[in-house]
């Protein structure tokens, strides 16, 4: 734990007693066993662990524990490749076959089109949530992009914006074209040692030596370990990277800052750091919006950027406003993860800096009108079946066990409720979605064609 009593003082409203509480009894009511945390306002910062790192060989968790922080990766791979651009080396508006020629999915039009900044934007269209493994080796990502030329177009290209793994892997091979060198060296040279990012880590063997979280699914008679660890080596641009609170605390200062490192060497022009956390596209009209890989919002009305991930059994979270000189941080080591953070974040957001959401006001479509938002609707990583029922729609979600877990993946979420704020516009209110939001889209021809609950669209069938 560091510097409670500054940030106490700063806030005038933190109490890290009531935080603990509502940690340890989140992480009881839904299973986690181990969490980290941090929270940074201004100069001063709190961190702390709770729980252990993995159920069949606990070691207590602290800030220093290593956790994978799975799609936070995204943005370091972003502001590597911002790193490239600034150097002359790469060109965000060039077409992605001016540095990889043979790039194709099975659709030519995008596969001819989509520009290196494309790759950053969830925006391409392509499936994305495409886990293979291609080996260890130096020429993993190569191989990875080699056989994205069997991966269907989704939406047309800059039409949407749906979650996108694959793109990240593209922009990772980019970075290895430019440089002659792998992407995970390249990282390290531009990204981890000028920041001082010392336990920043891509690779098992390396943070074997340390003390680090196992992942875990949760099954209804308690947590179990996740296997196997790591994702594969040809994904780690979208989602490799194991760290720990305080690495982590040097990156969001640096994102928070000039664009320069703690020694004042400049990584960045303070316009390109601008750029990476400003409107690239418009993901929903007044709403969210991406930048180059961060997630733009508004927390409580303030001006906010987001990312974090999630690996096998492994989940984290990663926000920070700059206006507020505020960034909150939170890894886990389960998939239940995904619902404490969250509740944690709204917790803290409102304790903290006394920010909170309104509530949400439901709409009645009118239950002859639900039917035509019923059916399945399928994606790469899950399927959804909508229903009418009692008069109401009710989702089902059936998730994939995508990253190759050996048959610990947790069983289905029960049904859940969506209640409409729009028309097309819902919001399921219970399970371990609940809150989540439901986005449905349609074609010209006024017809629902996709799906998107959260951050991936999902294509109707039938």
């Amino acid at each position: 734990m560091a510097m409670q009593e500054d940030i106490k003082e700063t806030t005038g409203q933190a109490d890290f007693e009531a935080l603990e509480e509502q940690i340890t009894l989140g992480m009881e009511e839904y299973k986690v066993p181990g969490l980290a945390i941090g929270i940074l306002l201004g100069d001063q910062e709190y961190s702390n662990g709770f729980g252990v790192t993995n159920v069949d060989n606990p070691l207590p968790v602290t800030p220093d524990t290593l956790f994978q922080i799975g799609s936070t990766t995204k943005t370091v791979t972003a502001t590597t490749m911002m790193r490239l651009a600034e150097q002359g080396k790469v060109d965000l508006e060039a077409p992605v076959r001016q540095y990889i020629p043979d790039f194709k999915v099975q659709d030519e039009e995008a596969s001819a089109n989509v520009k290196v900044k494309d790759l950053f934007t969830h925006t391409a269209g392509w499936a994305g949530d495409f886990f293979i493994d291609t080996g260890w080796g130096d020429d993993a990502a190569a191989k990875y992009v080699a056989r994205m030329a069997e991966l269907p177009q989704v939406t047309p290209l800059g039409s949407n914006w749906s979650y996108n793994n694959a793109a990240f892997t593209v922009a990772g091979r980019v970075i290895e074209v430019v440089t002659g060198k792998t992407y995970e060296s390249v990282v390290k040279e531009l990204i981890f040692e000028p920041l001082g990012m010392k336990h920043s880590f891509f690779f098992p063997e390396e943070v074997m030596t340390y003390r680090f979280a196992a992942g875990h699914q949760v099954h209804p008679d308690g947590a179990k370990v996740a296997r196997p660890w790591p994702i594969p080596r040809g994904s780690n641009a979208a989602g490799g990277i194991s760290t720990t609170i305080p690495d982590q605390f040097k990156y969001v200062r640096f994102q928070m800052g000039d664009g320069t490192a703690e020694d004042g060497t400049r990584l960045l022009k303070p316009e390109s750091l601008a750029f990476m956390q400003s409107t690239v596209f418009q993901i929903e009209e007044g709403g969210d919006a991406m930048g180059l890989s961060w997630m733009l919002f508004k927390a409580g009305g303030v001006p906010a950027l987001r990312h974090g991930g999630g690996t096998n059994g492994q989940i984290s979270a990663f926000m920070f406003i700059p206006d507020k000189k505020f960034a909150l941080i939170i890894t886990t080591n389960a998939d239940k993860g995904i619902v404490l953070n969250a509740k944690l974040q709204t917790w803290i957001l409102k304790n903290f800096l006394g920010l909170s959401e309104p509530e949400p006001e439901f709409v009645d479509l009118g239950a002859e009108n639900l039917a035509e938002y019923a059916g399945l609707y399928t994606a790469m990583g899950s399927n959804s079946e909508l229903s009418v029922k009692d008069g109401g729609l009710y989702l089902q979600m059936i998730p994939a066990n995508l990253l190759g877990s050996e048959e610990t993946n947790a069983p289905p979420p029960p049904a859940s409720e969506l209640k409409f704020t729009a028309k097309d516009v819902g919001i399921l209110q219970d399970g371990p979605f609940k809150g989540a939001k439901v986005v449905f889209r349609r074609k010209e021809d006024g017809s629902i064609a996709w799906l998107r609950m959260g951050s991936r669209i999902a294509t109707r069938q039938g």
